[in-house]
């Protein structure tokens, strides 16, 4: 039984044995209640976006693709990334019955269309259940930041992180669509804590971490360039084990041959899930890729890999801080991240990366979380496509674990700034609820201006259509609407009846101008002139601008 307060030991006395597992049990109880609610709101915030926001342009095509796979079994639509990702999104349309016309023949992107408008399908509801399992996923990569966080500094620590974690905006955004870019850097951060663990139990481990690496590659292509530092990193692991166990060494280059031969079977066993016969034929006119030819993959994944250097020898355009520009600027994502991450984070991340190479006991944990950051974000910034953070979304997962580490300093200054920077951060994420794709800091204005610094998936990925019906159908009916509108939706799904300004004089423009953001950064001059000569009267979800022409 308890003893009451007034028979509790004073600070220092040592606790009373029969007092301790009561101790322990509450401050577990304590780490665990905190864990949950803030898995909850994250939960809550994904699941109120995934509800709410209309196709964004991604989605449709690995909706479409999902439904092939379980309806026909084929590789033909969307090679240029793997299976899994869209295997994931499979696993929840397998209880929307779909319907599909076996004798549809378009490419990707009519094939979304198809599947979302045309084959008699409830595109909300279709597009909800291809979004919960990517939701799901979410949640259970901060399981693992959570773990992570904690090996290396206690329960306090892990709770950071995850507060970190479930308070990104950008991991909000993402983490509720039906697309791959959450999962790919989930999967790769599974792999680094796992090859982590390796250090103390590598024959679970490894093997484990070849899984997670597999998962990861059969996901997307960028994943590529974390495998040499995947490499390094098991490496480092079994030297770990040598000086401190004296294993032999030929069991443990075992372990890691195990590694790379697992990831590769999940590769392997993703397309054969959708087809265990491998039926494939090679799109024309792909790009000569010699190294490509000798990777022990796939066919179409090294197909997939030739459709993606395509992509990068193609001349993309670009939007930063104001300016439309044609090619890539190598600083791009670094300034994205700049306007997309709540300020207090960024302190934190900073401070993690200091305290990670300074901190003789967190020192080993450094190359683990911010080599492959490091790595990942220096190819990221070589290709030629300045889209969106979704690019250099591994960032705040590996850097939240990092993160965790300033609870390593032993000064009550830096918990209390700890505090102060985690509660700033989570304010900011809770105040742009439910538009977490266009958030931008209070530096650069809060989402309200995301649409001046930049654009694409960044801020108006086609995610508001069904708003602007609405907004639309409130406050504006019967009104003539002209609409340039950047996204996958179908308008007259919802009700829009709208002309395209872009065809028209701009003389005989007159009643509602409706103007996605994104469209409006890559004006041209006819558009920019019909811009220019109407008055801006409304705005939906930050990332649609409505203008009165008269």
């Amino acid at each position: 039984m308890p003893l009451p307060s007034s028979r509790l030991p004073s600070t220092g006395e040592p606790v009373p044995e029969e007092l301790a597992p009561t101790a322990g049990a509450r401050r577990r109880w304590w780490f665990v209640l905190v864990a949950v609610v803030l898995l909850a709101q994250m939960a809550v915030a994904m699941s109120t976006t995934a509800v709410e926001q209309t196709p964004t342009i991604d989605e449709p095509v690995y909706a479409g693709t999902a439904v092939v796979y379980l309806e026909q079994h084929s590789l033909r639509y969307n090679p240029e990334h793997p299976p899994l990702g869209k295997l994931i999104i499979a696993s929840g349309l397998a209880f929307a019955d779909a319907r599909f016309d076996p004798a549809f023949d378009g490419d990707q992107t009519q094939l979304g269309r198809h599947v979302l408008y045309e084959a008699g399908n409830d595109p909300g509801r279709l597009l909800l259940l291809a979004r919960l399992p990517v939701v799901v996923l979410t949640l259970l990569f901060g399981l693992v930041v959570l773990a992570f966080a904690r090996e290396l500094t206690g329960p306090v620590g892990g709770l950071v992180a995850l507060a970190l974690y479930t308070f990104s905006p950008d991991l909000i955004a993402h983490g509720s669509l039906a697309t791959l870019d959450v999962p790919a850097a989930g999967f790769l951060l599974t792999s680094v804590w796992l090859l982590w663990r390796a250090r103390r139990r590598p024959a679970l481990c490894l093997p484990l971490a070849g899984l997670a690496l597999g998962a990861a590659l059969a996901t997307k292509m960028s994943t590529l360039a974390a495998v040499p530092v995947l490499l390094l990193l098991a490496a480092l692991s079994i030297w770990d084990v040598r000086r401190k166990r004296d294993r032999p060494l030929a069991r443990l280059l075992g372990l890691v041959a195990a590694m790379v031969v697992l990831a590769v079977a999940v590769v392997w066993a993703a397309y054969l899930a959708v087809d265990p016969r491998l039926h494939w034929e090679t799109p024309p006119d792909l790009p000569a890729r010699a190294l490509v030819d000798w990777l022990p993959l796939p066919e179409p994944y090294r197909d997939g890999m030739r459709v993606q250097f395509g992509f990068e020898d193609q001349v993309w355009g670009g939007f930063l801080f104001g300016t439309h520009y044609l090619g890539s600027l190598w600083y791009y994502l670094p300034a994205a991240l700049l306007v997309k991450t709540p300020l207090g984070m960024l302190v934190l991340w900073l401070a993690a990366a200091v305290v990670l190479v300074s901190v003789p006991r967190l020192r080993p944990a450094a190359p683990y979380l911010l080599v492959p950051t490091a790595v990942l974000l220096a190819a990221a910034m070589t290709g030629s496509r300045d889209l969106g953070v979704r690019y250099a979304i591994f960032a705040p997962m590996f850097l939240a674990v990092a993160a965790a580490g300033v609870v390593a300093v032993r000064r009550r200054w830096a918990h209390v700034a700890t505090a102060l920077l985690l509660v700033f951060a989570a304010s900011s994420s809770l105040w742009t609820f439910p538009y977490y794709l266009p958030y931008a800091n209070e530096a650069f204005g809060g989402p309200a201006k995301t649409h001046l610094r930049l654009h694409d998936s960044n801020v108006d990925w086609g995610q508001d259509l069904g708003r602007l019906a609405d907004r639309l159908e409130q406050r504006y009916p019967g009104e003539r609407i002209w609409l340039v509108y950047k996204g996958s939706g179908l308008p007259a799904h919802y009700g829009i009846d709208a002309a395209d300004p872009l065809t028209t004089p701009p003389g005989e423009v007159r009643g509602l101008l409706v103007v996605s953001h994104s469209a409006a950064a890559k004006a041209n001059d006819h558009l920019a002139t019909l811009i220019d000569t109407s008055t801006p009267i409304d705005e939906v979800g930050h990332s649609i601008a409505i203008y009165r022409r008269s």
